[in-house]
């Protein structure tokens, strides 16, 4: 008869039982639940009386409650949703285990972002949002350059990442950039017979600041951005969390010798493609516009002084410093999915980029200011 009387209860369906008594909202779930089954009809009853503004207190109990999985534990944590989020007074006398996968399921708040929405806020809202999310931000970021120490050896392996395995790319682009910055003056100086200018404006554009420029959108596309993937792919893999836990800084290990590295680095890149450049205005000066190479070699050296050369390297320095912590920075700070950690690669490219424009204004402005 026992056997009987339990295959019975087995085979009851699931049952929910919701009662009104007046502020009071006492819900009871009973039967077999599955999640092959359908929740029974009440089920959908009481999540209506749960969000009632007469209700201002929940009681769940369980009667004849048999064997369950999740099914029941998903309408349990819709119920009591919508309890919490009207700030009810909730009761429970459940089994011990679905009380503790309640608060397990509870007890652990829900990532930000991790929900959709396609509500959006004004312009006026996001951009006050963004002003006074931006002082924590500077406060983070200050806390990630912080005082760091690092081993000598790190350096010397980004320097050459970061310098040596860039000539390549460097040198294409800059002797190109150098024959467009020849054959753009070529157009308006030819027109005059002052072809020899065009070693004037190609020395100056690509030593002053031009060059600078293209080591720096170059390096921000492979360096910056190869220093976001690197570090947050670490990130995901937990490797951040090792070193910390070893008691190595991340700072020390992964930032540092990479700003440095990048900081020396790039100055120097800087000569090299000024160099390439006014090898590309050479061969556009000599080869297309008939100059002789001595004329347009002599032409360069009295047009193009040395203090362009040294504002040159400042510029390189600074974009230098830009894009290294662009990339940390955004590495460090990556989230722990593959789809944050292209995010994170994204943001550092275009802060760096953009963190370029801006420095090369402010640079701009303060020597025509200081008239150099």
């Amino acid at each position: 008869m026992q056997s009987d009387a339990y295959t019975i209860e087995m085979e009851t369906s699931a049952q929910v039982t919701a009662a009104l008594q007046g502020p009071l909202l006492c819900v009871r779930v009973g039967g077999r639940w599955d999640m092959e089954a359908p929740w029974p009809p009440d089920a959908q009853n009481a999540l209506r009386q749960a969000a009632d503004p007469r209700v201002a207190q929940l009681e769940v109990t369980s009667e004849a409650l048999g064997p369950w999985d999740s099914s029941l534990l998903v309408f349990l944590v819709q119920l009591l949703k919508t309890a919490h989020a009207r700030k009810l007074m909730v009761r429970t006398e459940l089994p011990d285990g679905l009380e503790r996968l309640l608060r397990l399921a509870f007890a652990v708040p829900a990532k930000e972002g991790a929900g959709k929405t396609t509500q959006r806020p004004g312009l006026l809202a996001e951009l006050g949002g963004r002003a006074l999310g931006l002082p924590p931000k500077v406060r983070d970021f200050l806390d990630c350059v912080g005082r760091a120490n690092m081993r000598a050896q790190d350096m010397l392996t980004a320097m050459y990442e970061c310098g040596v395995l860039a000539l390549p790319i460097i040198s294409l682009t800059s002797l190109l950039f150098g024959l467009i910055l020849a054959f753009v003056g070529a157009v308006q100086l030819t027109q005059f017979g002052a072809q020899i200018y065009v070693a004037g404006l190609v020395g100056i554009g690509m030593l002053r600041v031009m060059g600078a420029i293209m080591v720096g959108v170059v390096m921000s596309g492979r360096v910056g951005a190869a220093y976001a993937a690197l570090i947050g792919t670490m990130q995901v893999n937990e490797e951040v969390d090792a070193l910390s836990a070893l008691g190595i800084s991340p700072v020390d290990f992964l930032v540092l010798p990479r700003v440095l590295a990048l900081t020396l680095m790039i100055p120097l890149l800087t000569i090299y493609a000024d160099l390439m450049g006014v090898l590309g205005g050479f061969v556009v000066g000599t080869l297309m516009l008939n100059l002789n190479s001595m004329e347009y070699a002599n032409a360069t050296v009295q047009m193009v002084p040395f203090k362009h050369v040294l504002i040159g390297l400042v510029y390189g320095t600074v974009f230098g410093v830009i894009v290294a912590l662009a990339g940390c920075y955004q590495g460090l700070r990556c989230g722990r999915s593959a789809q944050a950690v292209g995010r994170a690669t994204t943001t550092a490219v275009v802060h760096a980029i953009v963190g370029i424009i801006v420095a090369t204004s402010i640079i701009t402005v303060i020597c025509n200011v200081l008239q150099v």
